[in-house]
C-alpha cells in the first residue's frame, strides 16, 4: 500500500509539472526610457485552454518567486484547478528566470536598469499577446508582489481581463512597507558599499525579511527562546536558495516605487474607476510585510468583494488559512 501511495504522488507531480518556456521579447523599452537588452520573460502553462480560449488565468510570481514556485499552488485540489483552467505562470522581470541583473549578459549586475511594476506588466502584455496569441484573459490571480502586478494589470488594461483576485498584495505603498524594503536596500547597498561579506548581508537581510512576513505572536508561539539560534541558521539556509543580490535588489527597488495611481493623477478615486474586471481582494488583517489598508481601500471605492483574514501568520496568513483561502478563490473564479 505504501508503495502504490508513493507511485500515485510519483505520477501526480509528474502531470502537473510544467516545462520552463521564454518569450523572447528583443529590446524592451521601460517607462524611464531605459532599454533591457534581449529580454526573456519565463512562464510555465498548466491544464489546457478549452475551445473559446475562455479560461485563461495569469499567475504572477511574488518577491523573489520563480513560476516553479507556482507550480506547487496549481492542480485539480489546489489553489488554482488545471482541471478547469488553462494557468501561466509568468516570471516577473528580475526574478532570475525572466532577464535578470543576474542573468544578463549585455547588463549585468550594477548595470541592469531599474525597473517598475509597470514595466513588468507591460513585458507580460507583450508575451502574452505578440508570442502566445492570446487577446484576453479569464482572470489575473497574483500574491504578494503578484498582486502588486495584479492591481497594476487592472488599471494599465483594464478590458484585458474578466476578473482579478490579489491576495497579500498592495495597490500601493505604505509608509510602513517603505520602511521594511528601504531597510533590506540599505543592508544590500552599505554593505556592498564597505565590502561586507555576502554572507553577512544575506543574514541580515532575512533577518529583517522573517521580522516582518510573521507576527510577534506567531513567532513566540512557535519557536522557543533558548532555540532561536537553530531557527535563525534553519530559515537563512532556506533564505539563502532563493536569494540572489543584485535581483533582490532590483525587485526590492520595484516594489518601493509602486503606486497604481501614478498615471491617473496620483488620484486614488480616479484611479479605481478605471478598473473594469470583476474584482475580489483578500488581505491579512496583521499582514507586517504588506499592510492591508490600501487593498481595503480599493474594495471599498469599488465596493468589491472581500476576505480579511485574521490568524497570526501575519503575511503568511494564506497558507494558515488554507481550506478558507481556496474556497473564497475557487468560488470567485467558478461563479
Amino acid at each position: 500500500m505504501i508503495k502504490r501511495s508513493l507511485l500515485v504522488l510519483l505520477i501526480s507531480s509528474l502531470v502537473f509539472a510544467s516545462e520552463q518556456f521564454w518569450a523572447e521579447l528583443g529590446d524592451f523599452n521601460l517607462e524611464n526610457g531605459e532599454t533591457i537588452i534581449d529580454c526573456k520573460i519565463g512562464y510555465r502553462t498548466y491544464g489546457e485552454p478549452n475551445p473559446g480560449r475562455s479560461n485563461i488565468i495569469l499567475f504572477p510570481t511574488w518577491f523573489g518567486g520563480i513560476s516553479a514556485h507556482l507550480g506547487n499552488l496549481i492542480g485539480p485540489t489546489k489553489m488554482l484547478d488545471s482541471s478547469k483552467y488553462y494557468i501561466i505562470a509568468i516570471d516577473a522581470l528580475g526574478n532570475g528566470i525572466s532577464t535578470s541583473p543576474a542573468n544578463s549578459k549585455s547588463q549585468p549586475g550594477p548595470e541592469f536598469p531599474n525597473f517598475t511594476i509597470l514595466d513588468m506588466v507591460n513585458s507580460q502584455y507583450r508575451a502574452l499577446t505578440e508570442k502566445l496569441n492570446i487577446q484576453h484573459l479569464h482572470a489575473i490571480v497574483g500574491g504578494s508582489m503578484g498582486g502588486m502586478q495584479a492591481f497594476q494589470w487592472i488599471v494599465t488594461y483594464p478590458d484585458f481581463m474578466d476578473k482579478a483576485l490579489p491576495y497579500v498584495g498592495a495597490p500601493w505603498q505604505t509608509a510602513y512597507g517603505r520602511l521594511v524594503w528601504e531597510t533590506e536596500l540599505l543592508a544590500i547597498e552599505s554593505g556592498l558599499k564597505y565590502n561586507v561579506p555576502l554572507s553577512v548581508i544575506t543574514e541580515q537581510v532575512a533577518l529583517v525579511q522573517v521580522m516582518n512576513a510573521y507576527t510577534p505572536a506567531y513567532r513566540n508561539r512557535k519557536s522557543n527562546p533558548t532555540e532561536i539560534g537553530e531557527f535563525r541558521a534553519d530559515y537563512l539556509e532556506r533564505f539563502s536558495k532563493n536569494f540572489q543580490i543584485d535581483n533582490w535588489a532590483a525587485q526590492l527597488k520595484a516594489m518601493m516605487a509602486h503606486d497604481i495611481t501614478q498615471n491617473y493623477g496620483n488620484n486614488q478615486e480616479t484611479t479605481v474607476a478605471a478598473i473594469r474586471a470583476e474584482l475580489f481582494i483578500i488581505v491579512s488583517a496583521q499582514d507586517h510585510l504588506v499592510n492591508p489598508g490600501p487593498a481595503l481601500k480599493v474594495a471599498a471605492l469599488k465596493g468589491s468583494g472581500k476576505l480579511i483574514l485574521d490568524n497570526d501568520c501575519g503575511h503568511l496568513a494564506p497558507g494558515c488559512d488554507r481550506e478558507l483561502f481556496y474556497q473564497a478563490i475557487h468560488q470567485f473564479l467558478d461563479n
